[in-house]
C-alpha cells in the first residue's frame, strides 16, 4: 500500500494502526535524523515528548532508537510531557531540536509527529518541506531507515523542575498564592503542570478530570465550551476566582471566569495584552497576531500610541518566527495559542492560564471587569467564526471569486479593501471585516467575522451564508 506522509500546518498526524504505524513512526524519524544533521551542532541532541495518548511512550522509544543509531544523542522525557515544555528544554538545555509526538485536540485514535528547531518555534515550510522529501526518499529506500538504538546515547529527563524554574522569573508568585483555582487538563498531558506549578506557590487549587486517559473520557481534549462546562459548574460551586484547562498537548488554554462563563482565546490575548502593557509600561513595542485575530489588539495598540502590530498568516510558526524577530510582547492566535516575552516563541497553554490567574489577582478584578476596562480604550469588539460546507469541487471556485471578484457590499458596509495573507479578508466599513479561508483536508469553507455589535456580526453571518451557498 502507497502512502503519503506530509507535514502540514503543525506536523504530520494519522491514525494509529492505519497511517500512523512504528515502521512509518521510525521512517519519518530517520528523516528527521537526515535533516537534523546537515544542521550545525546536531551534536548537541533532540528532546523527544510524547502526549497522554496510547502507545505514545513507546513510538517515542522508537523515535529515540532511530536518532540515536544516527549517532544523534536522544533526551526523553519520562512522563507524557506538555509540548511547550518539551520546546522550553531545548533552551534550558541548548539542544539542536525536539521532536514531539502528539495529536493536540484530535480524537483519541490519532496521534502526530512534529518537529521543532533550535529557534524553538514551530518548523517553516523550508525545514518541513526538506523533512517531507527526506521521508519520500526513506519511503522509497526503506534499507536507509536505521533502527538499532544506541543506548548510550539516550537518556531520559524529567523537564519540569527546569520549566517551572523558569515560570518563578516570567510570574509574579506571590500574586498567584492569592487565587483559588479549577483547573482542568481534560485527562491530558496539562495535568501536574497548571495546578502543580500553583500549588507549589500556595493558590488553592481544585483539579478534575486529573487523571490520565488516552481516550479522554470519550471526548476531545479541546477547551471548547461544551467540553468546560463541568469547568464552569465548579467555578461557581467553589466560589473559585476563575478556571483553567488546557488541550490535549497543552499548548492551548481555555479560561472560564468566575461567574462560570467561558472567556474567548481573542478575548485572553487582548487582556494579556492589556496586562503586561499595564503592568510593564514600555515605551515602545510589538505585538503578534494572525490574520483570523481580533483587531481589538489592533485597537489596544493605538490607544497606547507605541506598539506596532504585526499580522501573520493562520499557524503559530508565522507568530512565533515575527516573535523572535521583533520581541514582541505578546504573540497570539484564535484558536487559543499564546506566549509572551520573555518566554519561548512556541505557544503555551499553561502560561496563558497561569498569566489569567495573576492578572486578576494583582488587578482584583474578574475577567470580564478587565474586559470592560480594555473596551473603555478601544470600544467593544465581537467575534464569531463559522464552517460552511461546501462541495469540494466548488470551493476552490468560490475561494477564486473571493480573490477577484469580491462582493461590493456585505450586509450593507462597503467593502473598502482586501487582504490576501492567507486567504481573503475583506476589510469592511465600520472597522468590520471578513476572512475566509478554504480547509485544506473538508469540504469546508471557514468564515472569521468581527464587528462593534451584534446585529452586525449577525447580518455578516447571513450575508456570508447566503453568498457561499
Amino acid at each position: 500500500m502507497s502512502i503519503s506522509i506530509k507535514f502540514g500546518t503543525d506536523g504530520w498526524r494519522a491514525v494509529m494502526a492505519r497511517e500512523f504505524t512504528f515502521n512509518n513512526v521510525a521512517i519519518v524519524a530517520q528523516a528527521i535524523a537526515n535533516y537534523v544533521k546537515t544542521q550545525s551542532g546536531w551534536e548537541r541532541g533532540i528532546v523527544i515528548g510524547y502526549d497522554a495518548r496510547l502507545l505514545s511512550d513507546l513510538f517515542a522509544d522508537t523515535i529515540a532508537d532511530v536518532l540515536t543509531a544516527n549517532g544523534i544523542p536522544a533526551l526523553v522525557t519520562d512522563r507524557d510531557t506538555p509540548t511547550p515544555v518539551t520546546v522550553y528544554t531545548i533552551q534550558a538545555r541548548g539542544l539542536a531540536g525536539a521532536v514531539m509526538l502528539t495529536a493536540s485536540h484530535n480524537p483519541p485514535q490519532y496521534n502526530g509527529i512534529k518537529f521543532i528547531p533550535d529557534t524553538c518555534h514551530p518548523a517553516l515550510p523550508e525545514t518541513t518541506d526538506t523533512i517531507e522529501a527526506q521521508i519520500a526518499f526513506c519511503l522509497q529506500h526503506p534499507e536507509t531507515v536505521q533502527r538499532e538504538g544506541n543506548p548510550a546515547l539516550k537518556e531520559k529527563i524529567d523537564p519540569r523542575p527546569a520549566y517551572f524554574a523558569h515560570l518563578h522569573e516570567l510570574l509574579d508568585t506571590r500574586a498567584l498564592a492569592q487565587v483559588k483555582v479549577v483547573f482542568d487538563p481534560l485527562y491530558a498531558t496539562g495535568r501536574g503542570y497548571v495546578d502543580g506549578f500553583l500549588r507549589e506557590v500556595g493558590a488553592q487549587v481544585e483539579t478534575i478530570k486529573g487523571e490520565r486517559n488516552p481516550a479522554f473520557g470519550g471526548s476531545l481534549p479541546d477547551p471548547n465550551p461544551q467540553n468546560l462546562r463541568l469547568l464552569g459548574e465548579r467555578v461557581r460551586a467553589t466560589g473559585a476566582h476563575l478556571g483553567l484547562a488546557t488541550d490535549g498537548d497543552a499548548d492551548r488554554f481555555g479560561v472560564v471566569d468566575s461567574d462560570g462563563e467561558m472567556v474567548t482565546a481573542n478575548q485572553v490575548i487582548v487582556l494579556t495584552l492589556w496586562y503586561l502593557l499595564h503592568k510593564r509600561k514600555p515605551e515602545s513595542g510589538h505585538a503578534v497576531r494572525t490574520v483570523a485575530t481580533t483587531h481589538q489588539i489592533d485597537a489596544l495598540a493605538r490607544s497606547y500610541g507605541n506598539i506596532t502590530i504585526h499580522e501573520t498568516p493562520v499557524g503559530f510558526k508565522w507568530v512565533g518566527s515575527t516573535m523572535a524577530r521583533t520581541g514582541a510582547l505578546v504573540g497570539g492566535e484564535e484558536s487559543g495559542g499564546l506566549s509572551v516575552i520573555g518566554h519561548i516563541p512556541e505557544k503555551d497553554g499553561i502560561l496563558a492560564d497561569l498569566l489569567m490567574a495573576e492578572m486578576v489577582a494583582k488587578e482584583g478584578m474578574t475577567l470580564k471587569q478587565a474586559l470592560a476596562q480594555v473596551a473603555q480604550h478601544t470600544g467593544e469588539y465581537l467575534t464569531q467564526r463559522i464552517d460552511l460546507h461546501v462541495d469540494e469541487a466548488r470551493k476552490g471556485e468560490l475561494m477564486r471569486r473571493f480573490r477577484e471578484e469580491p462582493p461590493a457590499s456585505l450586509n450593507g458596509l462597503r467593502v473598502i479593501g482586501a487582504n490576501l495573507v492567507d486567504g481573503v479578508k475583506l476589510l469592511l466599513e465600520e472597522e468590520a471585516w471578513v476572512l475566509v479561508r478554504a480547509s485544506g483536508t473538508e469540504p469546508l469553507i471557514r468564515c472569521y467575522l468581527e464587528a462593534h455589535d451584534e446585529p452586525t456580526l449577525s447580518g455578516l453571518k447571513a450575508a456570508m451564508q447566503q453568498l457561499v451557498g
